[in-house]
């Protein structure tokens, strides 16, 4: 491992424990589901212990990409070169699948944000993420750090934390604490446009100091708009469960 010359840029650590690594993948219930795909597999400390399963693994590191296909040769037609924020499942006719990660700190709401967009197509995603971003995904209304990707993740995914990781198990040592999540597809008992509820998400929470009436005032054309329940109060005062009723409301009444 210390041979490998780390990419900065591409906010490289690697997890050198393996017990830790067996006991990420087994946290996988491989129910709905059959296949996994795996995100940032570095030099395969996860995979190792994904190879009875069918498998594709997705690299941005080319030099990754040689190392796993040497190490990996059963999978080396189901590893793909290419920057996960980029790919779309379709490609591949992949509709069906879990996620599964150590993701790099710097892009993990980035990671998050794109399984939002293909949430139809994973029901389970098992990650290991920054603390900091756990908490903020994990939190809830009236919490400094709940904001669009708690509202977000948890209109979709039931959330479980699972375990922390300390950081002498990677290679280098990071200057954050790590934390091992579980996220599994919910059947919502509302009915919502997707785009919309985003688009409500997202605005009320890039102003989220002033109160609805004010921070939605693109949807103002409306009939009747200034009576849907909720616009009295600022974004981090809603629950999950009320932003989707927002979001339904304007969905009917356009």
């Amino acid at each position: 491992m210390r041979s490998y010359i780390f990419r900065k840029k591409l906010d490289q650590y690697f997890l050198k424990d393996k017990n830790i690594a067996k006991k990420i993948v087994n946290n996988l219930s491989f129910k709905n589901y059959d296949t996994v795909v795996e995100v940032g597999p570095g030099l395969g400390i996860l995979t190792q212990y994904l190879i009875n399963n069918n498998v594709f693994l997705i690299e941005i590191d080319k030099k990754l990409i040689f190392f796993l296909k040497q190490n990996f040769p059963k999978y080396k037609n189901q590893i793909i070169h290419k920057d996960f924020l980029k790919w779309n499942p379709e490609e591949i006719q992949l509709k069906n699948f879990a996620i599964i990660g150590n993701f790099p700190y710097s892009i993990s709401s980035k990671i998050l944000f794109h399984i939002l967009k293909y949430s139809h197509y994973i029901p389970e995603c098992i990650g290991m993420f920054q603390k900091e971003v756990v908490k903020k995904i994990m939190s809830k209304k009236g919490e400094k750090t709940y904001g669009i990707l708690s509202v977000l993740i948890q209109t979709f995914y039931d959330i479980k934390y699972l375990f922390k990781v300390k950081k002498n198990v990677f290679y280098p040592i990071p200057n954050v604490q790590s934390s091992v999540i579980s996220l599994k597809r919910k059947k919502n008992d509302i009915l919502f446009n997707k785009n919309l509820l985003f688009q409500c998400v997202k605005t009320a929470f890039n102003q989220r100091r002033k109160k609805l009436k004010n921070s939605l005032q693109l949807f103002d054309y409306v009939n009747n708009f200034y009576e849907i329940p909720f616009l009295n109060k600022r974004a981090e005062e809603l629950s999950v469960k009320e932003f989707l009723q927002l979001t339904k409301e304007i969905e009917t009444i356009k």
